[in-house]
């Protein structure tokens, strides 16, 4: 028979006339409201996830964490990114080291997991104001999380560079991210702005394209389903094991009367505040909690109680607790209520990166549903005890503002805030001169909430006691008309969660000497972060004053690891309250004074083997006689110790 040419054959196989070699089946992740699951590539799915913060473990320690979930049986895992980690400055961006969210996806999908996205911009996840750059406030009359204009902009320009990096990695086209969130928790916000809820969807969807499953989370009351939830966006709610399955799905039912159940945050712990107990949730309630929602064919993320330099109001437990850069937020529940450093808050995988007995309870649930992959869990990190490290004062804080704040000090009649002087975080001081004789003890005060958050006060140099906000208030002086006023403003972390999220931090009113104000302030903005990165103080001279113990100081000290550099915990006997940094590192606020927190995490990869570790520590109320740290091989939680107690240990 003669040939056929190969335009003819080429017209047959267009036609559809001759077989052809099956082409394989398009990727997709999908809502299946009849069959009341997902479908991925078109069969039914259900997830098991656990959450995990990139921002808050050290880059080299991402691979050991994202491999001992995925070895607890876990499909997926939830991923938030904070804005502000990202954003520092407006337009200023951030995707380097330990910031490099696009690497920390692609090694998820290197280990075999599935991920739920959840870019915010607001996340709360108790970081720092949720995630929102505190840069947001330089305009002080803006409404966040609404359909402000200024508000609007600052996020579609964010989600213009974010996103971008975001649409290669989606499941549909080829990569592993199968879901991504929009907002998150918007039910519990006052603004209630379903403008705000449109203009986000119009925008993830002209970002990422119209087959990405987008959908958003709340808590399992009626009233936060009502404002948190929009045609276009699947609803999910978020509960813990002390809720009743039935009941809280049913919520999640009558938004979503079809289609998979889904919760999407499953508390395996609660949050610590400053000067409470530490968070503990039964292993055996996790477990069961977790096995009925399995047993119901629900898709589930596991979230360890989560917090950082925050302080707020009701946020949310996380798989994974884990460190870094220290910026836990807030809540607000009748009084501000800081969270601790570390975000180990009772999770099943410790701060450390140690596996639990809540993680290994959770993985026989898991295993009653789907096999486990083959394989031993990875054993826990090793840990080093390095003992008694001295360290030496170096100098008080009022005798370095030169080298803290090189640009010189603000004059204002009044005091400005730190948004009003570009600062978000850390430390400003405040300076002034007494106005005339306070021979007879005077009452220095300030309005009510109007320190944010709290204030160390010095009169000639000399410390005089802390004001708090939402506690102490005043303070009782002497001194001479001229005496130089000084109060060193903390920012303790802004609130990340409700009303208050709009958190000024500062002297947000002005001091008073009984009941008169005073004026003529001298505002210095301190860059201590900066400074301490760039090898200060170690690379200075000690300064020769060495007044007292009392007051905001730094002190210096090093040490050697032995041929190799592991995890250790740094306890502070007799110290009060301030910050760690280790070769520039910072390591996080320490308060064992008011607890429960009395150790903080050392990554053996911020720590040099074969030369010197730095250790950096501002002392903010009264360092101890003999001041010295013990680096331990286990961390303390649960402990608030008195100072005499804690002095002789």
């Amino acid at each position: 028979p003669a040939r056929m040419g190969l335009p003819a054959l080429a017209l047959l196989l267009a036609a559809g006339l001759l077989p052809t070699q099956a082409s394989p089946p398009a990727r997709s992740f999908q809502l299946d409201y009849e069959g009341d699951c997902f479908r991925k590539d078109g069969a039914p799915f259900r997830y098991i996830s656990g959450s995990i913060h990139y921002a808050r473990v050290p880059r080299p320690a991402w691979r050991d964490r994202l491999l001992k979930m995925y070895m607890s049986g876990l499909s997926a895992v939830q991923v938030y990114v904070p804005w502000n980690y990202h954003e520092p400055l407006p337009g200023v961006y951030d995707f380097a080291g330990d910031r490099d969210v696009e690497a920390f996806l692609d090694l998820t999908a290197e280990l075999g997991l599935l991920v739920i996205l959840r870019p915010g911009p607001y996340i709360c996840a108790e970081w720092e104001m949720g995630g929102l750059p505190a840069w947001l406030l330089w305009k002080p009359d803006i409404v966040l999380r609404s359909s402000d204009p200024a508000y609007l902009a600052a996020v579609d320009s964010w989600l213009h560079v974010l996103l971008p990096k975001i649409k290669p990695r989606l499941y549909q086209y080829g990569g592993n991210i199968i879901s991504v969130q929009v907002e998150n928790e918007y039910g519990s916000y006052y603004a209630c702005d379903y403008g705000y809820l449109r203009h986000l969807l119009g925008s993830f969807r002209a970002l990422l394209g119209t087959e990405v499953l987008l959908f958003t989370t709340d808590g399992a009351q009626a009233w936060e389903l009502r404002c948190g939830t929009l045609q276009g966006l699947y609803a999910t709610v978020d509960f813990g094991p002390d809720s009743n399955v039935t009941e809280a799905f049913g919520a999640q039912r009558r938004v979503e009367p079809k289609g998979p159940l889904v919760n999407s945050e499953y508390y395996t712990g609660w949050l610590d505040y400053w000067g409470e107990a530490h968070a503990s949730t039964s292993s055996a309630r996790v477990a069961q909690g977790l096995e009925d929602m399995l047993q119901l064919g629900a898709s589930v993320n596991m979230q360890v109680p989560g917090a950082g330099f925050h302080a707020l109001d009701s946020t949310r437990a996380l798989f994974l607790p884990l460190l870094m850069l220290p910026r836990p937020g807030a809540d607000f529940k009748d009084q501000y209520k800081p969270v601790t450093t570390s975000y180990d808050y009772d999770a099943p995988l410790s701060e450390a990166g140690d596996p639990t007995e809540k993680l290994f309870a959770i993985r026989t649930v898991i295993s009653k549903f789907q096999a486990l992959p083959l394989g031993p869990m990875p054993p826990s990190t090793p840990k080093y005890a390095y003992g008694r490290v001295a360290l030496q004062k170096h100098a008080n804080l009022l005798d370095v503002l030169d080298v803290l704040c090189p640009s010189g000090p603000i004059q204002s009649q009044f005091p400005l805030t730190f948004e009003a002087v570009k600062q978000a975080h850390g430390f400003v001081m405040y300076r002034t001169r007494l106005p005339r004789h306070v021979l007879d003890p005077a009452t220095l005060g300030a309005p009510p909430h109007s320190v944010c958050d709290r204030g160390y006060v010095m009169l000639q140099q000399e410390y005089q006691g802390t004001l708090e906000r939402d506690g102490q208030t005043t303070l009782r002086v002497t001194g001479r008309e001229g005496d130089t006023l000084d109060v060193l403003l903390e920012n303790m972390g802004r609130i990340n969660f409700g009303a208050n999220v709009s958190d000024f931090k500062g002297l947000l009113g002005n001091l008073s000497l009984d009941s008169i104000p005073l004026s003529n302030w001298l505002i210095y903005p301190l860059a201590i972060d900066t400074a301490i990165q760039q090898g200060w103080p170690h690379t200075a001279l000690p300064e020769s004053s060495s007044r007292g113990r009392a007051g905001p100081a730094f002190y210096t000290g090093t040490f050697e690891t032995p041929s190799i550099a592991w995890d250790t915990f740094v306890k502070f006997p007799g110290w009060s309250k301030g910050q760690l940094w280790i070769n520039g590192f910072n390591l996080g606020r320490y308060w064992p004074t008011r607890g429960p927190q009395q150790t903080l995490f050392v990554p053996g990869s911020v720590l040099h083997v074969g030369h010197p570790n730095n250790i950096t520590v501002l002392e903010l109320e009264g360092a101890p006689p003999t001041p010295f740290l013990l680096f331990l091989d286990r961390p303390l939680f649960n402990r608030t110790l008195s100072r005499s107690t804690m002095a002789t240990e």
